[in-house]
């Protein structure tokens, strides 16, 4: 199966959803599973795992409802507060849903030393109490920060989101290059190759633009850890799904390329067919 390991549903809210900018104004409406089975079955894709965008329990239902009503979304990572006194109380209460796979909680947002709380670390404890997987979403400041997490958790299974997004545009960071791979020194940590093409400055990018950092994250995590990830509908202000498949495609081949569209997303998600 090729499974497209991040994509998002909503049902669009001006004020919820104001990280949707007027710049991004092709995105600024409904996006739900009927728009999105048609471009899976057009790009040979089997299945998806939808990924929260409001931090909110309200939004881990909506999705696994979704899931519920279609057979193609075959994961959902939700939102759990993490820093509750009562996050095993409310992680058990998700996991009666087979779909319900990870936690993801929007780091980035966040100041620094976020990931060094307390409350965080308990909160992440108890994911592997229940067997979910956590995606990490930051930006290549907090890397070092992502660093230390992973490392003190060394049976927890971890997912860095959009390669921790780098700005491509501007050429190589080496500190982004050298926190990559030492985040990818830890075993029980993937990579979603995702959420490139909208890193570009404007939103403007080229394959070329590209192809360094997929080097970097195949060098540092090898493909055996790479999951491929099309952020739809947040890339469509970038590139069609299309665009963003043939990036993977055109870099990785054989064996390789089917690891990275569905092997792995499988086996780190423990997608049933």
């Amino acid at each position: 199966m090729q499974i497209d390991s991040h994509q998002h549903f909503w049902q669009f809210n001006p004020v919820r959803d104001a990280w949707i900018t007027d710049a991004m104004k092709e995105i600024r409406r409904d996006f739900m599973p009927a728009d999105l089975k048609d471009v899976l079955e057009q790009n040979n894709m089997d299945g998806c795992v939808a990924v929260q965008a409001d931090q909110s329990e309200e939004e881990t239902d909506f999705l696994l409802k979704l899931a519920e009503e279609h057979n193609f979304i075959k994961g959902v990572v939700g939102w759990v507060d993490l820093l509750a006194e009562n996050v095993e109380e409310r992680l058990l209460h998700f996991t009666s849903y087979k779909k319900f796979k990870g936690v993801r909680h929007i780091v980035q947002a966040e100041p620094m030393g976020f990931m060094e709380q307390s409350n965080f670390r308990r909160g992440i404890k108890a994911l592997g109490k229940y067997n979910l997987s956590y995606d990490i979403l930051i930006k290549p400041w907090q890397l070092n920060e992502a660093i230390n997490l992973v490392r003190s958790f060394p049976r927890q299974k971890f997912v860095l989101d959009h390669m921790a997004k780098p700005a491509v545009s501007n050429g190589m960071d080496t500190q982004w290059k050298d926190a990559i791979t030492g985040l990818a020194m830890h075993k029980n940590v993937s990579c979603k190759v995702s959420g490139l093409v909208t890193e570009a400055e404007n939103f403007k990018w080229n394959g070329q633009d590209l192809t360094a950092f997929l080097e970097v994250a195949t060098n540092a995590f090898g493909t055996e850890r790479l999951l491929f990830g099309s952020d739809w509908p947040v890339c469509l202000v970038a590139a069609q799904y299309k665009e963003v498949k043939e990036i993977m495609t055109n870099y990785f081949k054989g064996n390789q390329l089917e690891r990275v569209m569905g092997t792995n997303a499988i086996q780190f998600y423990n997608i049933d067919n």
